[in-house]
């Protein structure tokens, strides 16, 4: 049924939740996954103040932190489906708005299936159903389960 499986995970508990039953819906199924997470673009008025407090190169800081955080987040979730014997990819999308990267990873990598929490950790939108998840539930051609919390 479902053969490729894509996660989203923004390290948040909620979405360390959605990667626990997206693992075990892979296991039953005997699929493989693919990890996803998105760094946001950048704020032009973050830069600026980053760079008025000293920072001589506030991209590259933003980049790398954002990077650094990323490796963590997806060495996470890949513990999680290798310590399950399941095949995965990580891949880390760029100054993305997140349902965007999340429904064009799933695209380019051809998933049957995306699974994410309802909620992420992403300011007031995790009081309602995450806008993030309410996007890609709208604009996705691909089945989408969500993981409530």
């Amino acid at each position: 049924m479902y053969k490729k499986i894509l996660i989203s995970t923004d390290g948040s508990d909620f979405s360390n939740t959605a990667i626990k039953e997206g693992v075990d819906l892979a296991k039953s199924l005997d699929s493989s996954i693919i990890f996803v997470t998105v760094t946001e673009i950048w704020s032009a008025l973050d830069m600026a103040h980053r760079a008025n407090v000293g920072v001589t190169n506030p991209i590259n800081e933003y980049e790398s932190s954002e990077a650094e955080a990323a490796k963590l987040i997806l060495d996470l979730a890949g513990e999680v489906a290798g310590s399950n014997g399941i095949n995965y990819e990580t891949v880390h999308i760029n100054d993305m708005h997140p349902a965007e990267g999340i429904i064009n990873t799933a695209d380019s990598k051809k998933c049957d299936l995306i699974v994410m929490a309802s909620h992420g950790r992403r300011g007031l939108q995790k009081i309602l159903l995450g806008s993030i998840a309410s996007e890609v539930l709208t604009h996705s051609n691909k089945p989408v389960l969500i993981i409530k919390q």
